[in-house]
């Protein structure tokens, strides 16, 4: 008896072997992904070398605000940016790819939940007397009604739907973080193109006040000619001079206009709209000092390197939902409903029909097709890392160009205004002279020219120090934070 049982121990042993070694057969021949993986990996900003192209301030500069354009002091341009705000056609698109994002995560977090259903079908059937159905039914026409509820729950073991569903959510937050670069894009071209438009009357100004002196140094020259002092080439070079003058207010306003179109574009609006802006009024601004922490803090300050890296965290988790796919899916559905000929029998109780029970999907040999799915993956994620790296490198030097510019921008304008001061001098005395009959025409016209570069230089030079003022808020991040920059380094 002992050896009896003792043999079916044994027995019992060699079966539960059998069916280890033959589920791990059924293993080892399923599709798997081993060999397939990336090394690829996000850059830090710490591992570029900025100390010495971006100093921060020893008194503590600080990161722009949302309403940076504010510190030019022009009420206009503050109506403008809020203006383009309300209606740019290029905002309303950001905002349509992010409703759409938001919904592909909507269906993603569906499939995460239980699914239920009911139906109803009515059919009109001659059923076959040499079939299953057997008489009374063989060989009559019957009306089926069948109503049935459904019910269905995928167990996600290896969480794939969860993997969809963070990776829907996080391209929700790469759009939203996209909106936000392409307002500030916005932002950034209407205060570029409207101190383009102060540049343009600024020379206007100027140009204006050039004619003034060519007018002048045509009356002058008139006299000297009643006084013998002067001849018919010199009058005529005042005239030529004059005219030239003249035409480039003329080409000046002409850019006027053709700016205030482009400002109207960029407000989403008509280009008549452009004409009815008033002359800039802007300030210098504030004073340029770099935040402290800078590198480090830049990637959750510039929009576009925040939607890069939630495009990584997003092809992280598609990562993970393909690795998902190489296991065992099991599903649980179960139906309850009615099921009977005719209407009249349809709701007693010998017409219920139920079923219940799992479905459950293992993939064995698949040719390939999850292999090479999970390898588009990491062709994706190697992608977006790629992405994120360069968009990182390019920030570093926006915002070191920036600063660069703005200094040497400094540097010249010492030396233009004095070269603008000692112009105007030498302008003012040759006019004097010229007019007391002390020198020629040629040395007021030379003294005219170089006046006029100079003043040109310097107006110049102011405006594109405001432009880099510009530009660097916007290397800066224009007042954007992220707000679930600490999800990302959760996960």
């Amino acid at each position: 008896m002992f050896k009896q049982s003792n043999r079916a121990h044994l027995a019992s042993r060699a079966a539960q072997t059998s069916i280890t070694l033959a589920f791990a057969a059924v293993l080892a021949a399923c599709a798997n992904y081993a060999g397939i993986h990336s090394d690829k990996e996000m850059a830090e900003p710490q591992s570029y070398a900025t100390e010495q192209s971006l100093p921060a301030a020893d008194d503590g500069g600080r990161w722009p605000a949302p309403d940076w354009a504010d510190q030019f002091g022009d009420a206009q341009l503050h109506a403008l940016l809020d203006e383009a705000l309300a209606g740019s056609p290029t905002l309303e698109q950001a905002r349509a790819r992010i409703a759409a994002a938001s919904a592909y995560s909507e269906t993603a977090k569906a499939n995460t939940l239980p699914q239920v259903g009911a139906s109803y079908s009515w059919t009109r059937q001659r059923y076959s007397e040499n079939a299953l159905v057997p008489p009374p039914y063989a060989g009559s026409w019957q009306s089926e009604n069948k109503g049935l509820l459904s019910a269905s729950y995928d167990l996600d073991l290896w969480g794939k739907n969860r993997e969809a569903l963070r990776a829907a959510v996080s391209q929700v937050q790469a759009s939203q973080a996209d909106a936000e670069a392409v307002r500030l894009a916005l932002d950034t071209s209407i205060a570029r193109s409207y101190n383009q438009l102060a540049r343009l009357y600024a020379l206007r100004d100027i140009a204006q006040s050039d004619v003034g002196q060519r007018e002048q140094i045509v009356r002058i020259t008139t006299g000297r000619i009643a006084n013998g002092l002067d001849t018919e080439v010199e009058r005529k070079t005042a005239d030529a001079d004059l005219a030239t003058s003249r035409a480039t207010v003329s080409a000046l306003d002409g850019r006027i206009v053709v700016t205030r179109y482009q400002i109207a574009a960029l407000l989403g609006k008509g280009p008549d709209r452009g004409l009815s802006i008033e002359r800039p009024h802007l300030g210098i601004g504030d004073e340029v000092r770099l935040p402290g922490n800078l590198p480090a803090d830049l990637v959750s300050r510039r929009p576009d390197l925040v939607a890069a890296r939630w495009r990584v965290d997003s092809m992280t988790h598609d990562i993970k939902e393909a690795k998902a796919e190489f296991y065992p899916d099991i599903n649980l559905s179960a139906s309850l409903g009615l099921d009977a000929f005719g209407f009249g029998r349809l709701l007693t109780a010998a017409s219920r029909t139920m079923w219940a029970g799992p479905a459950i999907h293992l993939p064995i040999f698949d040719g390939g097709a999850l292999r090479a799915q999970l390898k588009g993956r990491y062709a994706d994620f190697d992608y977006a890392v790629a992405t994120y790296n360069q968009t990182l490198v390019t920030a570093l030097s926006d915002v070191a160009t920036g600063l660069s510019q703005i200094r040497s921008t400094d540097a010249q304008l010492v030396d233009v205004t004095t070269a603008q001061d000692a112009a105007r001098s030498a302008q003012q005395l040759a006019l004097t002279q010229y007019r007391a009959g002390l020198t020629n025409q040629l040395t007021v016209l030379n003294a005219e020219t170089n006046a006029l570069a100079a003043e040109r230089a310097v107006a110049d030079l102011k405006m594109d120090r405001r432009d880099q003022q510009i530009a660097l808020a916007a290397a800066l991040g224009g007042g954007y934070t992220d707000t679930q920059a600490d999800a990302i380094a959760a996960r």
